[in-house]
């Protein structure tokens, strides 16, 4: 397929010394062409990467193929919460199943107006509305998101990418991201890869996204105000609960607090507090950073419990092997329940996975 661009020259006084300082030739117009061969009929595929430096033809090529692409230049209203910018024909637990699918799984955060967001929550919100918009449309016209992940942060740009293929794929949607930055590919774990630059197209083998080594140690409550606002139910936290703090590098992403568990049966533990900052979210570090501290208490002789109404917490656990079902999604009437059980739709779960060595556990608990 030949694509050619063609824009006319005005005769300036400017553009004629230009032409004389460069010895460029008389034109009446300016011409790019490209010759592209996108074999994507071959082979199956959800997620495409159109990649390489600025001037190479990725935008330009994106809009001759899928011209009829929504664009990420959303409408959003202004002072309407980011919930109310979905389509009217999606239920808020398909809207809430998106905002988590992509990493933006901060309640809270979702009844603000889109404008007062953070550039990384918008960025994660755009995506969510992008999907919206693919289930509404046949399944094989693709997505396509041109300036992929520009103007967000690195940080937020790959893992919002693993966790934006993830969903596509689960959806079975297709996506094709045209972006200037090669350091998405290995998150993306695109299906195929373009390189304008170098009119290269490669097919892909899926493969591990890079793993994410976290530290989890105890620290004092004083870490929690850091999170208190990213929580769905309450920036509250008890006086008793005993903290977890995991770490990326220096950086902190989540933490995880537990409280002790007064009822019949073993002694026990029960979760109360787990939080991924917005930025890390996505990519199930609040999950491991919950089922590490539950392996702990497993080690050192205690059940682990937790009661969650997160949609995308509960849809989690229930396709882990390290969970058990103990109740299924329901209000609770019981006198000494939660009172957020009392009043919401919550599951129960209590942990069956491999206990942490003992040592190790020890080693954790010590503050």
């Amino acid at each position: 397929m030949k694509i050619r661009v063609e824009s006319p020259i005005r005769q300036t006084p400017r553009v004629l010394q230009v032409r004389g300082l460069f010895d460029l030739p008389e034109a009446k117009t300016s011409a790019v062409e490209w010759d592209v061969e996108l074999p994507l009929a071959e082979r199956p595929w959800h997620v495409g990467l159109i990649v390489g430096p600025s001037g190479c033809g990725k935008s330009t090529l994106a809009r001759h193929l899928w011209p009829d692409a929504p664009s990420p230049a959303l409408a959003w209203p202004q002072d309407g919460a980011v919930v109310d910018a979905f389509p009217q024909g999606q239920s808020i637990k398909e809207v809430a199943a998106l905002l988590t699918a992509v990493g933006f799984a901060s309640p809270p955060a979702w009844l603000r107006p889109f404008h007062v967001l953070s550039t990384g929550q918008q960025f994660r919100a755009t995506l969510a509305r992008l999907l919206a918009e693919g289930l509404a449309r046949p399944a094989e016209t693709p997505l396509v998101y041109d300036e992929f992940t520009s103007v967000v942060d690195r940080t937020v740009a790959q893992l919002g990418s693993a966790a934006l293929a993830k969903a596509v794929r689960q959806r079975g949607l297709r996506f094709v991201a045209v972006t200037c930055h090669e350091d998405v590919e290995p998150w993306l774990q695109p299906d195929w890869v373009y390189r304008p630059a170098e009119q290269a197209f490669a097919w892909r083998c899926l493969q591990r996204r890079p793993a994410l080594r976290l530290r989890v140690f105890r620290c004092r409550a004083s870490a929690w105000p850091l999170f208190a606002p990213h929580h769905y139910l309450s920036g509250r936290l008890s006086p008793g609960a005993v903290c977890f703090l995991a770490t990326w590098g220096l950086q902190p992403v989540a933490f995880s607090a537990w409280l002790p568990f007064f009822g019949a049966g073993p002694p026990a533990r029960r979760e109360h507090r787990t939080v991924t900052l917005p930025d890390y979210q996505g990519v199930g570090i609040g999950a491991a950073v919950s089922a590490t501290v539950a392996a702990l208490w497993k080690a050192l002789g205690y059940r682990a419990t937790s009661t969650t109404t997160h949609p995308g917490l509960i849809r989690a656990r229930l396709r882990s092997g390290q969970w058990r079902l103990t109740r299924a999604p329901s209000f609770s009437g019981r006198g000494d329940a939660i009172r957020h059980a009392r009043t919401r739709l919550t599951a129960g779960f209590e942990y069956i996975g491999p206990p942490l060595p003992l040592r190790t556990a020890q080693a954790l608990l010590d503050p």
